[in-house]
């Protein structure tokens, strides 16, 4: 039976990955949408460049601000504290507001923080810049994510994540490759200043062209505002099981690489493995490296296979965790090269596996929800992230520096992840099929 087109501004529930036709009311993508596509995932490649910036710069920093380690991981953990506790609000704006209203404000107030930190005289003033920074930065991924579910059609989903996220590790390689020589070429000041005009340079592109849907898709009026209105987008999201299953899978993959790349890689690697801080940050970028390279390959596998979803983000875990385990339980007082080198390779799937939360929780809300949901699962990651920081700074002021026992931190949560993966997988799979077919039986019956 051929099904009707579904009239303009209408909206169907997404399907899974893995479905391969476009659903009715999808949006026609090609060339323009990735151009407008295109200037948000810009604006989110600088967002993650001053993001990710202090990770090169965190010995500078201690000696910068006179701190120890767990003033120092401070700096990382209220970015984070700050990002995290802002995905449901940042998703209700989005969903309320539409894109570009939010990433503009994001822009803003990231490129605002990157500045601030620059000039940040005192440890204070830089914990407050940071903070900024973190509030701006919340507010890109989602609208990111959003803008590209506007453009594409929802098979593309997977796909259109895992790219976005992609240009989010170049950004962290232009970190770890052009802030680190900066650094120790050009000075504190000059560095992060500098770096911020590139926050001007994508406002001003978001203000010229950007725009939060294409012709014909525009979201339907929202019924509700105030109260009423979070209220019921936040308990309708997370009633879901898939926004919930979503928010564990990024809880349990995305940490480990996160918290490695933004502060504790390059001390561990210098400090612990008595590497030279060139040889430490070649391992930086090869995490980001294996990070792009693995998120293709994600992206496409998901795209054409819904049902590998569970199946790589546990794999992701376990050979995360295998590896951490064989690098801290090595016999002698360095991890041989060969097991850092696999160490770094296998925590660039961290980020691709991470990305999985998204392609849970967006079958599982309609086109309207897809905002806050998203913040719901992105915040899980940022959870983690946050807490094992805080963890594996107190640990090393209270061991002596000692990574082993510090670093060991990371198995606890990812145990806490795997549990909750394990009892909601199930319950996801049966709440995906009643929805595509209740979409697939509404599409039918829509008039002609």
């Amino acid at each position: 039976m051929r099904v009707p087109p579904v009239p303009p501004g209408s909206s169907v529930p997404p399907g899974p990955p893995g479905s391969a036709a476009s659903l009715p009311g999808d949006p026609p993508g090609g060339r323009r949408a990735v151009a407008v596509w295109g200037i948000g995932v810009a604006v989110y490649f600088v967002a993650v460049i001053f993001r990710t910036s202090l990770g090169v710069a965190g010995l500078d920093a201690a000696d910068r601000f006179d701190v120890n380690a767990s003033a120092l991981s401070t700096f990382s953990i209220l970015q984070l504290l700050v990002y995290a506790g802002m995905q449901i609000p940042v998703g209700l704006m989005v969903d309320r507001l539409g894109t570009k209203k939010v990433l503009t404000l994001g822009v803003t107030l990231f490129t605002l923080g990157q500045l601030g930190f620059a000039l940040s005289p005192s440890y204070g003033m830089a914990l407050a810049a940071r903070a900024l920074l973190g509030c701006g930065d919340a507010m890109t991924f989602i609208a990111v994510l959003r803008l590209g579910a506007r453009w594409f059609p929802a098979r593309r989903g997977p796909l259109i994540g895992q790219v976005a996220a992609l240009c989010g590790m170049a950004g962290n390689l232009m970190s770890t490759l052009v802030i680190a020589r900066m650094l120790h070429g050009v000075g504190w000041t000059a560095t992060f200043a500098g770096s911020s005009l590139a926050g001007v340079v994508v406002l001003v592109l978001l203000l010229l062209f950007l725009k939060d849907h294409p012709e014909g898709h525009a979201p339907a009026p929202a019924e509700h505002a105030g109260a009423a209105y979070v209220r019921q987008q936040i308990a309708a999201a997370w009633r879901e099981p898939g926004t919930r299953l979503g928010m564990w899978v990024h809880f349990t993959t995305q940490f480990p690489a996160m918290v490695f790349l933004l502060l504790w890689g390059l001390p561990f690697l210098v400090e612990a493995q008595g590497l030279s801080r060139g040889t430490a940050g070649e391992l930086l970028t090869l995490v980001v490296l294996s990070n792009m390279a693995l998120g293709l390959v994600y992206g496409q596998l998901i795209a054409r296979h819904g049902a590998a979803r569970a199946p790589l983000a546990l794999g992701t875990v376990g050979a995360t965790a295998l590896l951490w385990g064989a690098t801290l339980a090595y016999p002698g007082d360095h991890a041989p090269m060969w097991l850092l080198i696999t160490l770094c390779a296998v925590l660039g799937a961290c980020g691709p596996a991470s990305m999985i939360g998204f392609d849970f929780a967006r079958p599982a809300n309609p086109p309207e929800r897809q905002g806050t949901a998203s913040g719901i699962v992105n915040m899980g990651g940022f959870v983690a992230s946050m807490t094992t920081l805080f963890a594996v700074g107190v640990l090393l002021d209270a061991t002596g520096d000692n990574y082993r026992i510090a670093f060991a931190s990371v198995f606890v949560l990812e145990a806490a992840g795997v549990a909750q993966i394990l009892r909601l997988r199930k319950r996801t799979a049966r709440r995906e099929r009643d929805h595509l077919v209740a979409s697939r039986v509404e599409a039918v019956h829509v008039p002609v």
